[in-house]
């Protein structure tokens, strides 16, 4: 199956009302589902919501996957969110610069402030109600892909508009970065099923 086409910066449909799912077994919802995972793969993204692709249920999916620079005990697997809400941020704030398939396909990259630690609920795949409290990149995916099914994209939340960064420049200078680096370490990731 292609990849569904990631919608851009600017299209209302990022920006529509997005449904609660009340079926996860109807094959609509399996479809989505299906094709998120198959658009965050094939466009080389750690999250992605159902909004991006114009489809409008309150559903995500993350999977930072390991890579040469991210160890196996920074990576995650492929987790699928159904009617999420936040439950805690934590006060204590950090900030790491962002991307988004969505935002010039993905080429585009500033710096946002975000809580450190999140706990969020949600259903997966089998209508289970679970917990995941989590903190570094994965906390930074979850609240990026949550901000999606509420119309917001990550370029509203830059912090200083002056360091926006293209994909090379950020590679080169950000990416791997101490201060990066450090803000993305995944330290807490607490995942229980209720």
């Amino acid at each position: 199956m292609p990849a569904r086409t990631l919608l851009q910066l600017g299209d209302p449909k990022l920006k529509a009302k997005n449904s609660v799912v009340t079926n996860v077994k109807s094959p609509r919802i399996k479809k989505v589902i299906k094709a998120l995972v198959n658009a965050m793969r094939s466009n080389d993204l750690v999250g992605i919501a159902a909004p991006q692709i114009g489809e409008h249920y309150q559903i995500f999916v993350t999977e930072p996957r390991e890579t040469k620079i991210r160890t196996a005990d920074q990576a995650d697997e492929l987790r699928v969110y159904i009617n999420p809400h936040i439950m805690y941020v934590s006060e204590e704030k950090t900030t790491i610069y962002e991307g988004c398939g969505s935002v010039a396909k993905g080429d585009v990259f500033g710096p946002v402030k975000r809580p450190k630690l999140v706990t969020i609920e949600a259903y997966n795949t089998e209508m289970q109600k679970f917990h995941l409290q989590c903190d570094g990149l994965l906390a930074r995916i979850i609240q990026h892909e949550y901000d999606h099914l509420s119309g917001i994209e990550f370029i509203e939340k830059v912090s200083d508009y002056s360091k926006l960064k293209n994909k090379k420049f950020y590679i080169k200078e950000i990416k791997n970065s101490p201060q990066q680096v450090k803000a993305s370490l995944i330290t807490v990731k607490q995942y229980s099923e209720i």
